[in-house]
């Protein structure tokens, strides 16, 4: 097969008989995948004796297929073998072709297999045991450093048991001290299981343990950097396997505090983005959790991270800030913070379907007739109109929404129209010039 390179010589025309022409470099047939038709940079051979480059084999067995692609045979086993033969052939037609522009293809790594994860997770546990910190250490290192290898080793791992293990050991040793030497089989675990998510059953079983959560919650307030952003990642993916029983993870002390800290002054957008989708999981069940967050000053917070443009993170802000706003004190805050309104209207059509529903459920709990909104719930009509909601609520009924949003949104409309005549509509306002929380 010929497949066209350009080659590396100067295509600079400073002599009409010297410029450069696409030269064809014609790779042999049983280079090439017979799946992808590219160079095989990975060879190995299935069961039928066909080689194929890895790659393409594994997302072909991973479709649910159990035949050879070329025979069209069952295959015995889903065992690939490295053909080591033909990839140093691979390899050593590269380097001939070199000042082709051909690059030699690097030897891959060797995967991990699932007897010899089995084997590691023994070792760990025996070491957790006999509470030998540095061969902990040590292996779970390893563990790490082998899932970032490749997507393959991160499966194998997942795929047999490695997150209980990591669990257990992180556990096991949550009860010592911060100074002492199990700190840093600590860290090297919780960097693990981050790796590794989702956590498992067995795995979220054993770091829900209160010896495993206070260990946490310390990480978070205390903990490196790399540490604390681990330690918010696998709390979120905890919160969000227990369900019901994430009121009794939030009763650990500290931890809410830890988590609105990290949104507060956030180390990074990964970290704030994680804890924000903690403490929805932590609230959206719990008023008296909502009330707390409300209390430790969240709310004008999230106002501010809505200012800027990162469609994920104003998604999760307005999650959890639609959830505030169902308690009395959390719209008390957003009443007496001067970009409430500005902010939500701007939000309303520029970040996703996801953002447009939870900017009308946010805009319905601050308008919408009741006791407690006084004063405050007349300002925010006003504000509303001027910033243009009224035009925004009347196009999205034209555009289409959910039932409960249209719901939502005719409620306001009708609130609204009560206040036209008496307000000028103006433009959203401009949010250049606002400092960001990162």
């Amino acid at each position: 097969m010929a497949l066209p390179w350009r080659s590396r010589k100067s295509g600079k025309k400073t002599k009409p008989e010297k410029s450069v022409s696409r030269t064809e470099i014609s790779i042999p047939m049983h280079f090439l995948c017979p799946i992808s038709l590219e160079l095989m940079k990975d060879p190995v051979t299935a069961s039928t004796g066909i080689t194929y480059d890895r790659q393409s084999i594994e997302t072909w067995l991973e479709l649910g297929n159990t035949t050879c692609p070329v025979t069209n045979r069952e295959m015995e086993n889903e065992e690939l073998i490295p053909n080591h033969s033909i990839r140093k052939v691979i390899q050593d037609w590269c380097v001939a072709n070199r000042s082709l522009g051909v690059e030699r293809i690097p030897t891959p790594k060797i995967p991990m297999t699932g007897s010899q994860v089995a084997d590691m997770m023994s070792e760990i546990s025996a070491a957790t045991r006999r509470g030998d910190h540095a061969r902990c250490v040590q292996l779970v290192a390893k563990v790490k450093n082998l899932a970032r290898e490749s997507e393959r080793n991160r499966r194998c791992f997942a795929l047999n048991g490695t997150n209980g293990v990591l669990a257990a050991t992180f556990n096991a040793f949550a009860g010592g001290s911060s100074e002492s030497p199990a700190a840093e089989i600590l860290e090297e675990a919780l960097e693990a299981l981050a790796t590794l998510l989702p956590l498992g059953e067995e795995a979220a079983s054993r770091i829900g343990s209160p010896e495993s959560l206070n260990r946490l919650v310390s990480i978070l307030q205390h903990g490196s950097l790399a540490a604390r952003l681990n330690a918010a990642l696998v709390m979120k993916e905890l919160l969000a396997s227990n369900g019901a029983g994430a009121d009794v993870i939030a009763g650990t002390k500290g931890l809410v505090e830890a988590l609105v800290k990290l949104v507060e002054e956030p180390i990074s957008p990964q970290a704030a983005k994680a804890s924000l989708v903690a403490i929805f999981y932590m609230i959206n069940r719990d008023e008296r959790t909502a009330s707390r967050v409300v209390d430790l000053g969240l709310v004008p917070v999230l106002i501010e991270v809505l200012v800027g443009p990162e469609k994920s993170m104003c998604e999760k802000a307005l999650a959890v800030l639609d959830v505030l706003l169902g308690c009395g004190s959390g719209r008390e805050k957003a009443y007496g913070h001067a970009l409430t309104m500005p902010v939500l209207a701007k939000k309303m059509f520029r970040v996703s379907d996801m953002a447009t529903e939870l900017v009308v459920s946010a805009l319905w709990k601050l308008c919408r007739d009741d006791e407690e909104g006084g004063e405050g719930r007349g300002r925010c009509l006003q504000e509303a109109l001027q910033v243009g909601a009224f035009q925004k609520l009347l196009l999205l009924l034209q555009v289409g929404c959910g039932e409960a949003t249209k719901e939502r949104a005719t409620n306001l409309l009708k609130l609204l129209n009560g206040c036209r005549g008496r307000q000028e509509c103006v433009d959203t306002m401009d949010f250049k010039g606002l400092r960001k929380p990162f």
